[in-house]
């Protein structure tokens, strides 16, 4: 077991201990710990693979496979591994979500790619969250595909190499992990 295997056990442990100390509210986010490495967790720097954007108690918006979509909750909870649930300080939460609701029906981007119009996951977050002023709480930070022995994983060296292109190593964006360890973004526990 890696030290970052170890280090998100002992944190789900931690709030599956402490539960969601307070109910779910519309705008928070819902990060994915997942029970295995694959690609996405195998270059960030926990097992964090997937965020989504809670609407209400039963739904939430979310960019997976199928595109920018809204999604019941207990289809999260179905999924294997589980859900850690995230408020983001300072944000204007009517003005996040009506942000979010803009890019549904939107491609899912596989490429993970800053200026196409395909979204993945952490990029609607990024594109959706305003506070008060209506200015973006999160900024984009240089992208990595590198595992922790610094070298760039098959997966990624083909799908780039299938689509023609460098891997984008340093571009500007975003992923799940990432986001759920910036200051702005309080863990609150599992979802439960």
């Amino acid at each position: 077991m890696n030290n970052k295997t170890l280090r998100t056990l002992l944190l789900s442990g931690l709030f599956a201990l402490v539960g969601c100390r307070s109910s779910l509210r519309p705008a928070d986010l819902l990060f994915h710990v997942s029970e295995v490495e694959n690609a996405i967790t195998a270059v960030t720097p926990a097992m964090i693979d997937h965020v989504a954007i809670i609407v209400s108690r039963d739904s939430v918006i979310e960019a997976v496979g199928k595109g920018v979509v809204t999604t019941p909750l207990d289809s999260l909870r179905a999924q294997k591994g589980h859900y850690l649930v995230g408020r983001v300080r300072r944000a204007d939460r009517r003005k996040s979500l009506e942000n979010a609701r803009l890019y549904l029906g939107r491609n899912y981007d596989w490429l993970y790619l800053p200026d196409n119009d395909a979204i993945y996951c952490s990029e609607l977050v990024l594109l959706s969250f305003v506070d008060g002023r209506g200015q973006p709480i999160f900024k984009s930070v240089p992208m990595t595909f590198r595992d922790s022995t610094g070298q760039i994983p098959s997966h990624w060296l083909e799908l780039y190499e299938r689509n023609g292109i460098a891997v984008p190593e340093g571009e500007a964006g975003s992923n799940p992990a990432e986001l759920s360890q910036r200051k702005i973004v309080k863990i609150l526990g599992k979802l439960p």
